[in-house]
């Protein structure tokens, strides 16, 4: 970790068509969800400020994204049911009507998979924190993709995130790290993500059959996709674990 740099994309610009570099473990379904195709790219340029990267030497090894948005309009609320898909839709649109943000949430952390197991997830979890307080907000969400959850489709998200260790903390990895960071597990947000293709798209994506109807476990997903023959389509709706850190106002 002594040779890893952690930065903003705002101090480092010249980073900003590498962060996509990583070797990483994202499903090839995921990337399908028509937010992420109509948005994601541009959150690193657009909001730079709230964007980590970092990097080994040369080499990108991880990225850190996350968006502001206005939680306090008519109809809105910090953690949204639709969570991940939601906070980047507001965030795009509060940007174009000049409205000023309230809250952030993040959007991922992505490590290069040579790279796990080194703490790395922490340190880039503790600077996004300190990139939105540098921003003026005092709360980072995250609508939280538990790592070990794909193991379990068809266990509810409700009683996989009620589960504990022998310590207290959650059991899930990914969880896990978010709640020895500071943060407090607040709801579930049941359609976080919403991924739907033909039934040949989610051949190409997983190497499954999708011959049948009804719920079909797929690896990499967090809960069964239902597969409709006669409509030639299938459904993806991921569901997500708000969680919120308290941010530190910045050192003077």
């Amino acid at each position: 970790m002594d040779s890893i740099v952690i930065t903003t994309l705002a101090e480092r610009p010249s980073l900003l068509s590498r962060i996509y570099e990583i070797t990483d473990t994202w499903p090839a379904f995921i990337p399908h969800d028509p937010v992420a195709e109509a948005l994601l790219g541009r959150v690193a340029a657009d909001f730079s400020h709230y964007c980590v990267v970092a990097t080994d030497g040369d080499r990108v090894v991880a990225r850190g994204l996350s968006v502001p948005f206005t939680a306090d309009l008519d109809g809105r609320e910090e953690m949204p049911d639709r969570g991940w898909d939601q906070v980047l839709v507001w965030s795009f649109d509060d940007r174009c009507h000049g409205r000023t943000p309230t809250t952030a949430s993040a959007l991922e952390i992505t490590v290069d998979t040579d790279y796990l197991g080194r703490g790395l997830s922490y340190a880039m979890l503790a600077a996004l924190r300190d990139a939105v307080g540098r921003q003026g907000h005092d709360v980072l969400l995250a609508p939280v993709r538990p790592t070990a959850k794909h193991l379990e489709p068809r266990v509810t998200m409700t009683d996989y995130v009620g589960r504990r260790d022998d310590d207290g903390l959650p059991a899930d990895p990914w969880l896990r790290v978010h709640v020895k960071a500071g943060g407090s597990i607040r709801k579930i947000a049941p359609a976080s993500m919403t991924v739907s293709g033909s039934l040949n798209q989610w051949r190409r994506w997983t190497g499954l059959p999708f011959d049948e109807d009804g719920d079909i476990a797929v690896p990499g997903a967090l809960v069964p996709v239902q597969c409709d023959t006669a409509r030639d389509r299938a459904v993806y709706v991921e569901p997500n674990v708000w969680v919120r850190h308290d941010v530190r106002p910045p050192a003077v």
